[in-house]
């Protein structure tokens, strides 16, 4: 018999928990093929969602809880699931039932099938504003044109990884985590299964736009250096353009005599240039701070709490990760 573990994130979901465990539970109680194991992680939550926890660990022996010192974020919760699952096939999904339940036995067919993943696609962003719809869609467009890594349109953390995939995975042990582009840089096949998008049962979004900007800008930093090679390629056009113009400039002077520089040419050039020169200490920025952060050396998260045995070998992972 298989084991599969369920990797869980929660942040403030005491809401969901109860609705998602009842609704999980009906689906996976009709696969006897396969023992199931859950490892809930608590990512700092402030409200009750560990208490919850701690009873659903005390009354089912298949379940189990991390709880974060603080909020890590969901990149970090994720990472600590992966590195405390031992089942041959891993389950990511929220706990909010965004990700149905229902979709689990489509997942562990086509890996019998003999995928090494296989994955949930939205194909329809119901519910959500047309403004973050937008940003999501022109995303994966930017990220697909200027990366080697391509990751599909509608793409979720929704999805189930054979072991050795996962293992792959776990060697990539960067601070500055982008879940959805390590899952694709690893390789292996992948199976997508399209599905309609799911409003939460409960409560709200974890996610602010200026969150889910800044996620934006990790996920391009993280895998391309072609905005580096844009601002050479700038900087080459705009050192081009000025030399020209100097030559130009002085020609005028030596056949025409001295002439007094409008006001308007002059105050357009230096607030062009100007603004080149921020938006290339920006981008060079972004990629001197994952840099920094990563030098740093510092844990991914921090363990707390735990249901794992103290005498088992998860117990050197908790405040080394």
């Amino acid at each position: 018999m298989k084991i599969v573990d369920l990797i869980v994130p929660c942040y403030n979901e005491e809401e969901t928990l109860p609705s998602f465990f009842q609704e999980t539970q009906k689906v996976l109680t009709e696969l006897s093929d396969y023992h199931f194991h859950y490892i809930f992680i608590d990512d700092g939550s402030k409200d009750k969602t560990l208490l919850h926890l701690q009873a659903l660990s005390k009354n089912y022996e298949e379940i189990d809880y991390l709880s974060f010192s603080r909020n890590f974020g969901k990149e970090a919760a994720m990472y600590a699931g992966l590195r405390h699952s031992t089942g041959d096939y891993v389950i990511i999904m929220d706990a909010d039932l965004q990700h149905p339940p229902a979709m689990i036995p489509q997942m562990l067919t086509a890996m019998e099938e003999g995928y090494d993943c296989c994955s949930a696609r939205r194909t329809s962003r119901k519910g959500e504003s047309f403004i973050r719809s937008a940003f999501s869609r022109s995303f994966y467009h930017i990220t697909n044109r200027i990366s080697s890594t391509k990751m599909a349109y509608g793409a979720v953390d929704f999805r189930i990884m054979s072991r050795a995939m996962i293992d792959s995975i776990l060697q990539l042990s960067e601070v500055e985590r982008f879940s959805k582009g390590i899952f694709s840089w690893v390789g292996y096949q992948t199976k997508w299964l399209p599905y309609e998008n799911i409003e939460r049962v409960a409560g709200t979004s974890k996610w602010s736009f200026w969150g889910l900007f800044k996620y934006a800008i990790d996920g391009i930093t993280a895998f391309s250096v072609v905005p580096l090679h844009l601002l050479s390629a700038m900087g080459i056009l705009i050192s081009l353009v000025a030399f020209i113009y100097i030559l130009i400039t002085l020609a005028q002077t030596l056949i025409f005599g001295v002439s007094v520089p409008g006001y308007t040419t002059t105050l357009c050039t230096v607030l062009f240039l100007g603004g080149i020169m921020e938006l290339s200490i920006g981008i060079l920025g972004q990629y001197i701070a994952r840099i920094y952060m990563e030098t740093k050396n510092r844990p991914v998260y921090i363990v707390q709490r735990s249901s794992f045995p103290k005498n088992s070998h998860y117990k050197a992972n908790f405040f080394l990760e």
